[in-house]
């Protein structure tokens, strides 16, 4: 038997060798899949762990505690509760504790924290010692700008619980090593709204007003929990330890929940759709196997005849046959399962993951195994049918019409299945059942009614062009009508092409989906994420680095009111912001800017100011409040009790020689200091008109009676009681409310008043509180009022709700209560080289470099990318199977297309339309295949609605795509054009090369 089978093998080399390369072709898609697949959801896990900010890779655990005067005991039994609590297999993490504080700063008081954290000089960068010794503090650079404080001196600061002061040394201004690493990523040691906390040993809280800090202890959770390795269920076990730790009072918080379902979510989006493509890849796979075999049986038939006639046995025939078939089968396996592996690495690289890496392995056998079984029992299958005629049907030419209903009936119930899938992706959409499949079936229902069609109207056309002696039309009809097989070949043909070009066409879509969403989400081709001291200091340091204003734009983002606002540099947002249609006209916010921007008040640049200055009423003491416009740092010039009448003081200024100088924030009208330094509102009989302010002398005005008399230059609080602000008769009058009760808090300010109400575009609906009131915005330490100039679909970083301020404006606003948040420098496309560096040298840090480039390749490792690349790889696959097996139907068919033809020839034929007979109906059915595809590709994503694949996170802020990007769909047309007429001649190329060959030996006997 095997001598048999190696005969029947090297004697029918062709038709081994295509079953060899449709197994090899099958089967290193079959091995490729699994291992994709499981290499993408590693890669797509990684990209979201190496993404996420530390607080979503984090757990924190506080509990507000009692020290009792033994801080250390109390942090130790803290940090063990927690460890006990949490789940096992966790690091070590940090623990600390810290202690709200108020430092006076004339009558308002600012918020500090002291706190005490492990570890933490070796997180940062020091000017000085670590702090040691009790009632030694390290406190950041900018706390110690806007204190006043340095190295080595005495901070004396007023506790919520103390009648006394708690006394500290400065031995060091710290900078944070690591800002964005998940040592500081709890808000509790690095808040954005307030000074930063001053760091002390642990025996500092020994001092009784910080007996009640807040502890807490954060661990950063390991990839194998966030990604559920092993089958580890987080969301489960987070929740236990949440219950556990509760029941000890203790308060755990985490964002790691969401990251771990987007990461679940990807995995199984990744794994469905690569499975889907893989099922129908191995589907068409047995399909196209089949044909081969039905096709290559012709051959075959007489050697079955002969095997009857001599008495074996149905069973033995199929045992050779089995044998002639498992040979190409095995070969197939061997030669395509490692290259299927090797595509697969070098698409998704290795799986890393060792789970993973054991499941991706048996998939792959399993995948591997069907192909190879499945090609087996579809050949054995055809064998048995075959095999089952009588010896005189078998060494019949002509095909046998028994059994004619079997392929109307599969075509039938294939035609149900589809319409069911149809019903499937209309109503419960394409994720489900038959969804994921019903493109591809709406494809096959529409091959196999374009198939019937076509055969018979090449029939009738065939018989109506003989009749009117069209002989080359009639005879390239009536064989395409007549030729057995062929309609299925023009079905895998239309099936294959619309799964390749759709795949194509869907491919280029999502990545303009995730190029689109790139830009929106940064709101720039490119954006650094930077550490400033405030607002000013980075709205000055980008304008320095780019003084053209056309290659860089401070932003800020801020998440910390009820509204996410997005602060702007609108002089420059046109040059440098990707700006689109969806965010509205590109100009409206900067013409409104400017339109209520008015000439700005002259920067004190000097070291002295003369003020003109009448009192009336009781004493009081006059300040001014600067800002420095380079570093935004304060700056207080204290002109002293005022006598009553007018007169004229000159008083020295620190800290605004260096340029640009300090701009004008406030007045501040209070009582003369007392012995303590304490200071209190204004009485109400008090009144002091400013007549005019100078520097460096009388000429060099400051404030002259044209903006002391305009007020609209001048505002008082916009909360609580406040001074009465009159700007009349060329002076500014500052007075105590006569109506104050003391009940509330009493304003001591008059502010300069910039361009209010701020103008902003709103995206998404307004707060039910803009209903029944003017628009405020209550995130820059008190009210801000808002002119809305318009509502958006959605705005660049902030998406469908949120507002875009200018950032000079809300800067000027805020003052000194800079409201935090992340501070981002927007480049232009064209920004020059070196302008990062530069805006390192004006004293911006940056910690991160985003591009739009780089975060679509981010998106393109998540779920929908990975599954539409895979898809286009099998549709490619597809493709090529669809063209071996056309060739493999072209070379079957062309013996018998030869001797027909000849004997036309015989009877007078033509050698022109002979030759054009010989590759009429190939070129038809390959045309005829490409335009059908091309159509029921379209056709399957009209009628099952089919959208460019959603991201996992459920990104929607803008709208879709088409379905199918159509420039991608021409080209891939014409790629299948090209692949499948390429195959078509090379298979018809002998038929050719011999009737030309025929004509020119004369053979034809003279017709021409």
């Amino acid at each position: 038997m095997l001598a048999l089978v190696l005969g029947a093998v090297r004697t029918r080399a062709a038709q081994v060798l295509t079953i060899l390369v449709l197994t090899a072709l099958a089967a290193a898609v079959a091995a490729a899949g699994p291992w994709y697949g499981f290499a993408a959801v590693g890669e797509a896990a990684t990209t979201y762990l190496d993404s996420a900010p530390p607080s979503q890779r984090t757990v924190s655990v506080v509990s507000r505690v009692d020290l009792a005067g033994d801080p250390e005991g109390e942090l130790t039994r803290f940090t063990n509760q927690v460890v006990d609590g949490l789940p096992d297999g966790l690091d070590d993490g940090f623990s600390g504790m810290v202690r709200p504080i108020s430092v006076r700063t004339g009558v308002a008081s600012t918020s500090m924290g002291m706190a005490y954290r492990e570890d933490f000089c070796t997180h940062v960068r020091l000017t000085g010692s670590c702090p040691a010794a009790r009632g030694e503090v390290a406190i950041s650079h900018e706390a110690a700008q806007r204190l006043g404080a340095e190295h080595g001196d005495v901070l004396s600061i007023l506790t919520s619980t103390s009648s006394g002061p708690l006394n500290l040394r400065v031995v060091a201004l710290y900078t944070l090593a690591d800002p964005a690493g998940s040592y500081w990523s709890n808000r509790l040691f690095r808040p954005e709204a307030t000074l930063d906390p001053a760091f002390t040993p642990i025996d500092t809280f020994e001092h009784r007003e910080l007996r009640t800090p807040t502890m807490a202890y954060d661990v950063v959770l390991p990839d194998s929990m966030l990604r559920g390795d092993g089958g580890f269920d987080f969301v489960a076990e987070i929740n236990a330890a949440d219950v556990r730790l509760g029941q000890s009072q203790l308060r755990m918080g985490t964002l790691a929940r969401p990251l771990h379902l987007a990461i679940v979510r990807d995995r199984d989006t990744i794994l469905t759709g690569v499975l889907t493509a893989g099922g129908q890849m191995l589907i068409l796979t047995w399909f196209a196997v089949g044909l081969a075999g039905w096709f290559t049986l012709r051959d075959r038939r007489a050697d079955a005849a002969l095997l009857k006639l001599r008495g074996v046995s149905r069973l033995g025939m199929l045992r050779l046959a089995w044998g002639q078939h498992l040979v190409p089968l095995l070969l197939g396996v061997l030669a395509g399962a490692p290259i299927g592996y090797l595509l697969a690495r070098g698409l998704a690289g290795p799986v890393s993951v060792a789970p993973d890496r054991e499941s991706a392995i048996v998939f792959c056998a399993v995948a591997v195994a069907a192909v190879l079984f499945g090609s087996l029992a579809v050949l054995a299958a055809v064998e048995a049918a075959v095999l089952g005629r009588p010896v005189t049907a078998l060494l019949s030419r002509s095909g046998s019409t028994r059994g004619a209903w079997r392929p109307a009936l599969v075509d039938l119930l294939l035609l149900a299945v589809a319409a069911a899938a149809v019903y499937q992706a209309q109503t419960i959409g394409t994720a489900d059942g038959l969804g994921p499949a019903a493109p591809a079936l709406v494809a096959m229902a529409g091959g196999l009614l374009a198939a019937r069609l076509l055969s018979r109207l090449a029939g009738r056309g065939g018989g109506a062009a003989l009749r009117a002696g069209r002989m080359r039309t009639a005879l390239t009809a009536l064989r395409m009508s007549r030729s057995p097989g062929m309609d299925r070949v023009f079905t895998l043909v239309v099936v294959a092409v619309a799964l390749f070009v759709t795949a194509a066409g869907g491919w280029s879509a999502e990545s303009g989906s995730r190029d689109a969403r790139s830009v929106a989400d940064l709101g720039a081709e490119r954006v650094l994420s930077v550490e400033a001291i405030n607002r000013t200091a980075l709205l000055h340091a980008v304008r320095t680095a780019d003084p053209g204003g056309r290659q860089a734009m401070a932003a800020v983002r801020n998440r910390g009111g009820q509204q996410e606002v997005l602060e702007v540099d609108t002089t420059r947002l046109s040059a440098v912001a990707s700006w689109r249609p969806e965010y509205g006209a590109a100009a409206a916010l900067p013409d409104a800017v400017a339109a209520s921007t008015r000439p700005p008040i002259p920067l004190v640049t000097g070291d002295r100011l003369t003020l003109r200055v009448r009192r009336d009423g009781s004493a009081v003491a006059l300040g001014l409040r600067l800002q420095h416009e380079g570093t935004g740092l304060p700056v207080t010039v204290g002109f002293g009790a005022l006598p009553a009448g007018e007169h004229t003081v000159t008083v020295p200024v620190s800290g605004c020689t260096t340029a640009p100088g300090c701009r004008i924030v406030r007045w501040e009208l209070t009582t003369a200091p007392d012995e303590d330094g304490r200071v209190d509102p204004p009485p109400p009989d008090a009144s002091v008109s400013v007549l005019g302010l100078a520097q460096g002398g009388a000429e060099n005005g400051i404030l002259d009676a044209a903006v002391l008399g305009d007020i609209s230059r001048w505002r008082a609080d916009t909360r609580g009681a406040a001074l009465d602000v009159v700007a009349a008769d060329g002076a500014l009058r500052l007075a105590g409310d006569p109506n104050a009760t003391g009940e509330e808090p009493q304003g001591v300010a008059a502010w300069t008043s910039d361009a209010l109400p701020l103008p902003a575009l709103l995206a998404g609906p307004a707060p039910e509180e803009w209903l029944d009131a003017e628009p405020i915005l209550a995130a820059y330490g008190e009210p801000a009022p808002l002119r809305v100039l318009g509502t958006t679909a959605a705005l660049p970083v902030l998406g469908r709700n949120g507002l875009m301020i200018d950032l000079d404006s809300a800067r000027r606003f805020a003052a000194e209560s800079d409201p935090g948040g992340e501070y981002q420098v927007w480049l232009a496309p064209d920004a020059r080289p070196g302008i990062v560096a530069d805006l390192a040298a004006a004293g911006l840090i940056v910690t991160r470099d985003a591009t739009a480039a780089g975060y679509a390749d981010r998106l393109g490792t998540q779920g929908p990318a990975v599954v539409v690349r895979f898809a286009l790889v099998a549709g490619l696959a597809a493709l090529l199977l669809a063209a071996a097996t056309l060739a493999v139907a072209i070379t079957v068919d062309r013996r018998s297309l030869a001797e027909q033809l000849a004997a036309l020839r015989l009877q007078g034929l033509t050698h022109r339309v002979a030759v054009s007979t010989g590759y009429a109906g190939t070129v038809a059915l390959v045309l005829a295949g490409l335009v059908t595809g091309v159509l029921a590709g379209l056709l399957a994503i009209a009628v099952t609605g089919r959208t460019v694949p959603p991201f996992t996170d459920g990104w929607a802020v803008l709208a879709p795509p088409a379905p199918l990007d159509a420039g991608a769909v021409a080209l891939a047309a014409l790629g299948s054009l090209l692949l499948l007429g390429l195959v078509a001649w090379l298979a018809l190329s002998p038929l050719i090369r011999g009737l030309r060959a025929e004509r020119t030996t004369g053979a034809s006997g003279g017709n021409r």
